[in-house]
């Protein structure tokens, strides 16, 4: 599993019904996309949940990194280039990935947060202990599913989780979900097993 995230902040008086129209229009492209594990098509509103900014934040989560790689260099992701200039990517190595206990729900809201790793704790001992919180997460209600990734480069980890409903804590970072591209999501999750 690979995760891959690029954040679109638009300006404070942009109208998001443009990037809800776009959602709505272009979402079900994803739909079956190739290696896909699942998209949230995720985007922060300006004053809503607590947040300052609008932006358009999708989350990726692939089961095959050969359509990573397929849509990072072809038509999709140049399609958003074309339209919003070419954003940094993101991108994480997954760890583990869970099932909640609204997965067979839509998820409406998802949530991330990072972290860095301690450079003094070894890292085995940091994404065990990651995991530990992610499996003790996991039957929290509501979530749909939870995935936990970490990036080398920078040592940071990434704990991004999908729910069915508003969460009722204001854990990590909060976006609302517009669509969600599910086509390998099976894979991830029996994957993560």
């Amino acid at each position: 599993m690979h995760a891959m995230q690029y954040e679109i902040t638009l300006p404070a008086d942009y109208d998001m019904t443009i990037i809800r129209r776009r959602v709505a229009t272009r979402g079900a492209a994803t739909d079956a996309f190739p290696g896909l594990g699942v998209k949230a098509y995720a985007v922060r509103e300006r004053g809503v949940l607590g947040s300052p900014v609008n932006q358009y934040a999708p989350f990726y989560l692939w089961a095959d990194p050969a359509g990573m790689k397929q849509f990072l260099f072809g038509p999709p992701f140049a399609g958003l280039s074309a339209d919003f200039g070419r954003p940094v990517v993101r991108h994480w190595t997954g760890v583990a990935f869970r099932p909640g206990p609204a997965w067979v729900d839509s998820p409406t809201a998802a949530t991330r947060a990072i972290s860095s790793l301690p450079a003094e704790v070894p890292v085995a001992d940091s994404v065990h202990a990651a995991i530990a919180d992610l499996d003790a997460a996991q039957d929290t209600a509501g979530l749909h599913s939870c995935a936990l990734a970490v990036d080398p480069a920078t040592w940071e980890m990434v704990q991004f989780r999908l729910w069915a409903q508003e969460p009722a804590d204001s854990w990590g970072q909060r976006y609302q979900v517009l669509h969600v591209s599910a086509p390998h999501l099976q894979t991830l999750a029996d994957a993560g097993r």
